[in-house]
């Protein structure tokens, strides 16, 4: 049990566990070659139907393990932080080329990375106790692991929204976002789980509950308002002349985050709006290897989740201050 990603069959599936509570599954390379071969090895046995990936204690997956990330950076391991957001982004790829079903059991906290390996399947599923984000601005970063291609699509304007304040979606909230396929309640989890592995995915119907009212709904006008804007001073604009408590909460939101990361995320996600995910994922990694050498980022997991004293000192102070020319050279040379 000291495995931190444990792998069996089970009647007709594969069955993959996070097992880094400790970390609360934060993803590293060992897991990320772990998680790839034994995807790879169910997708080409015949006996195996249909995978399944959850994790046993406190939360899903927080995401990739970016301070691992920071420390090679600091160290100057470029080929070490390229093998990494490499090994990552394809096992991204792989899942939603996967030939069969895979199922992804999210109880608690999936963020970032975690997405990553939950919502590019045919299904996954979220409990009330789910809570999805992609926090990735906050620390200076960009929502990566192929997400300039899921949250464009998200409905309307809200993959925006959430993808530049790092917003939270809870339980089946997270299914009316697109982060998931079904809500079921955490109690009937073991049940579902049993039951996937005895008959295979059209049993989640079966145990799947109807969806409350999404929490956004009342909100979704604001939030296409301003997200749909093409550049930071029109969505600003639109945020302040709403006077409401939900704009004001917004800007709160994007004021704390990284000025040159909400920058370089939008226009990453204008940039790879109508592509494909592999061609996303393309972009994200020739983006990833310059983002993870800058002293913003640095920076920012520095403040966030090493010291944690969640006073990052960023370059810029506003986002009013970052010159676009800054932001159109960064993505020089990426496709």
């Amino acid at each position: 049990m000291d495995q931190t990603v444990l792998a069996w069959r089970e009647g007709r599936a594969g069955r993959i566990r996070l097992n880094r509570p400790a970390a609360m599954q934060a993803l590293d390379l060992t897991m990320i070659t772990a998680i790839r071969a034994a995807l790879d090895d169910y997708a080409a046995d015949g006996s195996v139907e249909l995978i399944i990936i959850d994790a046993p204690e406190r939360g899903f997956c927080a995401g990739g393990d970016v301070r691992q990330c920071r420390a090679a950076a600091l160290a100057g391991d470029i080929a070490g932080v390229q093998k990494f957001f490499e090994a990552e982004y394809a096992l991204n790829l792989a899942i939603a080329q996967c030939p069969k079903p895979y199922v992804a059991l999210v109880d608690g906290v999936c963020m970032g990375g975690g997405v990553g390996i939950s919502i590019h399947g045919s299904h996954c599923i979220a409990s009330e106790s789910a809570l999805f984000a992609m926090p990735e601005t906050a620390i200076a970063l960009f929502p990566d692991i192929g997400a300039s291609y899921f949250l464009p699509r998200m409905p309307g304007a809200l993959g925006f929204y959430l993808g530049l304040t790092g917003a939270r979606m809870a339980g089946a909230d997270g299914v009316h976002a697109g982060f998931a396929t079904h809500f079921v309640p955490r109690e009937t989890f073991p049940a579902l789980t049993e039951a996937l592995a005895q008959d295979g995915p059209a049993v989640i119907a079966r145990f799947a509950a109807p969806l409350p009212k999404c929490i956004l709904t009342p909100r979704r006008a604001l939030i296409d308002a301003a997200f749909t804007q093409p550049s930071w001073p029109k969505i600003i604009e639109t945020l302040e002349s709403s006077m409401s408590p939900f704009a004001a909460t917004i800007l709160g939101q994007l004021r704390a985050a990284s000025p040159l990361a909400l920058h370089w995320t939008l226009h990453l996600l204008h940039h790879n709006r109508h592509r494909s995910l592999a061609e996303c994922l393309k972009a994200e990694l020739a983006l990833v290897q310059k983002i993870a050498f800058h002293p913003e980022f640095l920076e920012g997991v520095r403040a966030m989740l090493v010291d944690k004293d969640k006073r990052p000192k960023w370059m810029f102070s506003r986002l009013e201050e970052v010159n676009p020319t800054l932001i159109n050279t960064l993505f020089e040379g990426v496709p």
